[in-house]
């Protein structure tokens, strides 16, 4: 598929997919939309991490207001549903280990997608903004279900209803974030992480990522059951073994992963 608003590539098992709209800060169209949704789905079975970032000075500044046509035709449900249901679904559920490497400014639903990520890094000049307020509507694209985990209800409450931007150090501080480096240091930092796990066992990681998000709504005994049940499916593949025997024979694992 040739892509008109995105840009991807895999180099070293690593899928870079670049939002590349930078005359209008990356927001998203509903062409956008499908072209990342393909892409991830994509990249989730042939890379072994995937990285998002931005072109130009900006992330993601969410939904593209002039995409959506005359304000009192917009079923907004509908396109939360069809459009960025299955772009989310795609991102969160993503195989592999998933990294966003926020550049610029990430608004609205665009800061919510970059948080949806497994591990999210931010420049130092980036900031996050939870903008719905400010056109009469609640954080979507995952929001209300992110912040809340995130950064407590107090916080979260306040970055909705506020509607103030915070910054990438402001956002590390709060646990909002992995971690917020030097401008020119973001995309050699984010290759790092995305090569660090992308080397790793991303079979474990895909169970880390289903064990950890059950465990907000299970009971310590549902969680101790699902936790059996992955280390147990764990402890029978090559990379349990690999991981065993590397460590004996003091050298690097060989992970297969996936």
């Amino acid at each position: 598929m040739t892509y008109r608003t995105i840009l991807s590539e895999t180099v070293d098992d690593i899928a870079t997919i670049r939002l590349n709209r930078p005359g209008q800060m990356n927001a998203l169209n509903t062409e956008m939309r499908a072209e990342l949704t393909h892409a991830l789905k994509n990249a989730g079975k042939s890379a072994r991490a995937v990285l998002l970032t931005g072109s130009g000075k900006g992330f993601c500044a969410g939904q593209d207001l002039g995409d959506v046509g005359r304000l009192g035709q917009v079923d907004l449900e509908q396109t939360l549903t069809e459009e960025y249901g299955p772009l989310l679904a795609a991102w969160t559920d993503c195989p592999v280990p998933t990294i966003a490497a926020v550049n610029g400014a990430a608004a609205g639903g665009g800061a919510n997608l970059a948080l949806a990520a497994d591990i999210c890094i931010a420049a130092h000049s980036a900031s996050f903004l939870q903008a719905f307020a400010r056109i009469g509507l609640i954080p979507d694209c995952g929001g209300t279900y992110w912040l809340p985990r995130r950064v407590g209800m107090a916080r979260a409450l306040g970055l909705s209803m506020l509607a103030e931007p915070i910054t990438a150090a402001q956002a590390a501080d709060w646990g909002l974030i992995w971690e917020a480096v030097p401008d020119g240091d973001l995309q050699v930092r984010a290759h790092q992480i995305a090569g660090k796990l992308a080397a790793g066992p991303t079979a474990a990681y895909s169970r880390m990522k289903t064990a950890l998000r059950s465990s907000i709504g299970n009971s310590l005994e549902d969680q101790l059951r699902l936790e059996a049940r992955l280390q147990g499916e764990m402890g029978r593949s090559h990379d349990f073994k690999e991981g065993v025997m590397a460590f004996l024979e003091k050298r690097p694992a060989a992970f297969r992963g996936k």
